[in-house]
């Protein structure tokens, strides 16, 4: 495994002037449909991306054009509950009706509760919980927290390969919107799942994820200091003995969905994804430029093709608690990638 100090790893501090002015040269960089697409290319979101890329200009252009191009294919906004409803039945993703103490929403994921095979649908309701939980946010925040639970989880519910689809979409196309998350009483096999994980992270997210175990005082301490305890669940030490309602979440969610406003004007897409494709900056090494964060775009069809392999493995042989003390946690060669510095 290959190690390579990148631009990324070193956290650089501007003056507010300075931001500034890289938040505007991103704006030029971006031209005309900037106007035509005033919330993702305001101020705000721009330096998202800016900080995503550690402040480089050209890199934080390429990355917010290739999520104006998503937005405008995808059309995450217009994702309705009547879409994803199935995928929601068990609570295996929702958004929590409080907040945290910094007033940030809090996305719960419980990974063992997983109720469907297709990899679109569950990418679709995921997508369609960050944009809910984006609605939420309060005025002075732009980040939440993701609450990961463990109940029920187990070595069938690994899929490398959607692992890797939620963090491509959440990566590239949510930047900076992760403040923490807390995975919630890991069984010790997940130590070798988080192994194969670590490399489709960028070091930025990563190095936000807690481990928390409900027998350890100091893991509680992380609790308390972070959540409101009679509102957090029972089922992460709080005093709210209220579970996941499925048809008190579907209404509430039918009442977000009357207040979601389009976050792009899709009418004018054909124009803007016309103007994108003739940019510079989009056509010139789209497939070939390394990421500062790690990874390889160039790599994504054979990965995912490989992945699907490494999935039947694991499905087809429990990962062994053995194999994690052992230190038998390395991704096979065709799945080995540089590990962020």
């Amino acid at each position: 495994m290959s190690f390579k100090k990148r631009e990324g790893t070193i956290e650089k501090a501007l003056t507010p002037e300075e931001q500034l002015l890289k938040i505007y040269e991103v704006r030029h960089m971006i031209g005309p449909i900037a106007d035509k697409l005033p919330a993702i290319c305001s101020e705000e979101s721009i330096a998202r991306y800016l900080r995503a890329r550690n402040w480089n200009t050209k890199k934080a252009g390429k990355m917010l054009k290739e999520t104006i191009k998503w937005r405008m294919e995808y059309k995450p906004e217009k994702i309705r509950w009547e879409n994803i409803a199935p995928e929601a039945e068990t609570g295996k993703i929702y958004r929590a009706n409080y907040f945290d103490k910094c007033g940030r929403a809090i996305l719960i994921m419980r990974p063992g509760f997983q109720n469907t095979n297709a990899v679109n649908g569950q990418i679709m309701y995921l997508v369609y919980c960050m944009e809910n939980a984006i609605l939420n946010l309060n005025s002075d925040q732009e980040q939440m927290v993701w609450l990961i639970d463990f109940q029920r989880w187990n070595s069938s519910s690994i899929s490398l390969k959607v692992t890797r689809e939620t963090a491509k979409v959440l990566q590239n196309h949510y930047p900076e919107r992760l403040g923490l998350g807390i995975l919630y009483n890991p069984p010790k096999i997940f130590e070798s799942f988080w192994t194969m994980v670590k490399p489709f992270l960028e070091p930025k997210t990563y190095k936000k994820m807690k481990f928390v175990y409900s027998d350890n005082p100091q893991s509680q301490k992380i609790m308390e200091d972070l959540f409101h305890m009679d509102k957090l669940e029972s089922a992460f030490g709080g005093k709210n003995s209220c579970g996941f309602d499925y048809q008190a979440y579907a209404q509430r969610m039918r009442e977000d969905d009357k207040k979601m406003s389009s976050f792009i004007d899709s009418g004018c897409s054909p124009s803007v994804i016309s103007e994108l494709q003739q940019s510079d900056a989009l056509a010139s090494g789209h497939c070939s430029e390394v990421s500062d964060e790690g990874g390889c775009s160039s790599c994504d069809e054979a990965a995912s093709s490989n992945l699907d392999v490494v999935d039947e493995k694991i499905q087809g042989k429990p990962l062994d608690s053995k194999d994690v003390a052992n230190g038998n946690t390395t991704l096979p060669k065709e799945m080995q990638m540089s590990e962020p510095a």
